[in-house]
């Protein structure tokens, strides 16, 4: 058996994530890159230092996962939100929507969601469900310290009311935090949070193949509720969105249409 074939089997042997949904070319790349830092040899050598350091286990889980993130990463797709998508829901369903952010990363992304949502609803209404698949980057957001360059795109406002200044970073204040329920999933392998109003999964499916795409594209339909909306990265538009029953609204939001 190939190395990376094999390094595959025991990586998911080991910690449940399943590499072959994986684009292969860039993620051999990406962890030969990483082994080579950390002075392994080859994929066997990594894995045998995986198995046996727990911080070395976590560099990569957290390398694997890619946590890039920003508060209100592409504005204007926030302002589209804001302006047309949400209030368009809130009309339709006359309360607080259900929403997911099923690739959290490290909070970025709910936190946004919240405040947003705070300028049509008490904070004591709001509860947003955010998930991924690595803890630490889960751990990250449950702490709440974000770079200035991470609040870049934030409005104003948001800034002013929910952090507070600490030496160069930034610390979202509870009542935010208190409004986002975190937990862990693996969007490939787990069953997926059902009645969704709005499913967020930006900047993630580049990643995937074309299988691994469809298969997800299936669960978030099934995911949400009748007319409820998926929210897509700004490099993820659906080629044919109607083969899974989903229909183009605005750019990168397509609407639930009838049942597969």
């Amino acid at each position: 058996m190939d190395k990376y074939e094999l390094f595959k089997k025991q990586i998911n042997e080991l910690i449940d994530i399943d590499l072959n949904y994986y684009k292969e070319k860039q993620m051999k790349r990406r962890i030969t890159s990483l082994f080579t830092r950390n002075n392994f040899e080859d994929f066997d050598d990594y894995f045998q230092g995986l198995k046996t350091d727990k911080k070395l286990l976590s560099e990569f889980i957290n390398y694997l996962t890619i946590n890039v993130s920003e508060f209100y990463r592409n504005p204007l797709q926030w302002t589209t939100l804001e302006q047309e998508i949400l209030p368009d829901m809130i009309k339709r369903i006359n309360r607080v929507p259900k929403i997911w952010s099923s690739a959290c990363s490290t909070g970025e992304e709910p936190y946004s969601i919240v405040m947003l949502l705070s300028r049509f609803f008490d904070l004591k209404d709001i509860k947003i469900l955010a998930t991924d698949i690595d803890e630490e980057a889960i751990n990250k957001a449950k702490l709440g310290i974000y770079s200035e360059k991470s609040l870049e795109n934030l409005p104003q406002d948001f800034k002013k009311k929910y952090f507070v200044p600490i030496e160069r970073s930034y610390k979202i204040v509870d009542d935010i935090k208190k409004c986002v329920e975190f937990k862990n999933i693996d969007l490939l392998k787990d069953s997926f949070p059902m009645n969704q109003d709005i499913i967020i999964c930006r900047n993630v499916m580049i990643y995937f193949t074309e299988e691994a795409k469809q298969l997800l594209y299936k669960k978030f339909h099934d995911s949400l509720i009748k007319d409820g909306i998926l929210f897509v990265g700004s490099t993820e538009q659906i080629i044919l969105p109607e083969r899974y029953n989903f229909k183009p609204v605005k750019t990168f939001f397509y609407k639930k249409a009838s049942t597969i």
